[in-house]
Order: C-alpha cells, then sequence, then structure tokens
C-alpha cells in the first residue's frame, strides 16, 4: 500500500496591530485585503489540510466575512504572547501544541506574491529530503550575487584587485520568511521553525517581496499590478 499522505497544517499568524505600516494586515491591496492574497493562494492548494490563524483580531476577520470552516480554524492568540515584541516561535509553540499535524507549513501575510506552485514545490520537496532523512525542516531563501561591504568599506566575499564577474561569486542565500516547513519533532528540539537539519528551497525573486515597511508596500502594489495586468 502507498504510505498515508501526510497531515499538512498551515500556520497563518495575524495580528491586529503594526509598527510601520498601518493595519497593514487588512487595508486594501490591489482590489482585497491583504490577508486574502496568501490566505486564497493556501485554500487553491489540496495538500493542505486545514489553515490555522492565531490572531488578536478575530472581530477585524468576521467583518471581512472570515470565520470558521471545516478548513479554516481561527484561534483567538493568548494575551500572554500579544504584542510586538513576542518572538514569532512562542505563537508557533502555541500552535504546534494545540493542533496536531505531520508536516507544518508556516507563512505570513505580507508575502502576497507568493504562488501556489512555489508552495507546492517546497512541500514536494521537503516531503522527498524527509523520506531520504536528509532534512527536517525547510525555509525558502534569495539567491544573491554581488559584492558585499562592511561598514569601514572593507570587502566581505571578493577581491577589489581581483575583480571577477558578479556571476562568478560564491553565491550566497537570504532567508526570505516567505515560507517555512517543519514538524512537531523538529519544533521541539530547536523551539523554532528552522529544526538543527534544515534545507533550503530557493523562490522565485519576484514573489519573495515582504512588506514591513511603506517602500515595501508601494513596490509590492506596482509588482501586483504587474502580475495582474499579465493575467488580465
Amino acid at each position: 500500500m502507498p504510505p498515508a499522505k501526510p497531515r499538512i497544517v498551515a500556520l497563518l499568524p495575524m495580528k491586529a496591530h503594526s509598527a510601520r505600516v498601518s493595519g497593514k494586515n487588512f487595508r486594501d491591496f490591489c482590489g482585497k485585503p491583504l490577508f486574502r492574497w496568501i490566505l486564497d493562494t493556501l485554500l487553491s492548494i489540496a495538500d493542505i489540510d486545514r489553515i490555522v490563524i492565531n490572531t488578536d483580531a478575530r472581530d477585524i476577520l468576521a467583518s471581512h466575512g472570515l470565520v470558521d470552516t471545516d478548513r479554516l480554524l481561527i484561534r483567538d492568540r493568548k494575551p500572554e504572547i500579544c504584542g510586538d515584541f513576542v518572538s514569532m516561535n512562542l505563537v508557533l509553540a502555541d500552535d504546534v501544541a494545540n493542533v496536531d499535524a505531520d508536516i507544518y507549513l508556516m507563512t505570513h501575510t505580507t508575502n502576497p506574491l507568493m504562488k501556489a506552485e512555489t508552495v507546492q514545490g517546497a512541500l514536494n520537496a521537503f516531503r522527498e529530503a524527509q523520506a531520504e532523512d536528509r532534512a527536517d525542516s525547510l525555509f525558502t531563501v534569495d539567491k544573491i550575487q554581488t559584492r558585499f561591504y562592511r561598514a569601514d568599506c572593507s570587502p566581505v566575499n571578493h577581491d577589489p584587485d581581483n575583480l571577477i564577474r558578479t556571476q562568478d561569486l560564491e553565491p550566497w542565500f537570504e532567508e526570505n520568511s516567505n515560507l517555512y516547513l517543519f514538524t512537531r519533532d523538529s519544533f521541539a528540539k530547536t523551539q523554532a521553525r528552522i529544526g538543527q537539519q534544515p534545507m533550503m528551497y530557493e523562490s522565485a525573486k519576484f514573489e519573495s517581496i515582504d512588506i514591513d515597511t511603506p517602500a515595501d508596500w508601494d513596490f509590492a502594489v506596482v509588482a501586483a499590478q504587474h502580475l495582474l495586468e499579465q493575467t488580465a
């Protein structure tokens, strides 16, 4: 018999307050609230059994028509893990302790352009690595090949006296905060979404825009409008 399909639960934490872009999770973003972009993407992926929104904004979500369903669970965030300075790993720990899954997928409302194909590709790669005992967790990255300098102008990853093409530089990989995959066991070992044996998954640069500042918001709007024009 083929192996049983793993139970996959997506964790989509969402809070009412935002320090630098006021109320960004619920602001209109190119025709619908920002949170709906990634939520609709997750809902379109058949492999995801349930989506959990850990939030202090149940009333705001309800005003947007979002309530519990057989596939969507809204969890009220405990007061002790609310606030701008609480580690996200504490929020995730609460979800992991209360919602069972074989694989947890964690993402943010602030990366609206991530495609379903990217999420599915990461899931497939992780499950293959799991089967071969090569990884206990996964996180998405941007591949970077450019020249870096320290604040004192000293070079970090290149020799200015021996200039080579940027495409020939050693690639570096930046954690883009778009997607994390982990298990209850891997989380228990590190108390974090990245386990002891992680793997990286390179996502498309265009999709990895993470909205953290007003400038990020403006840039993401332009990118989203471009994508909407392409699919019109």
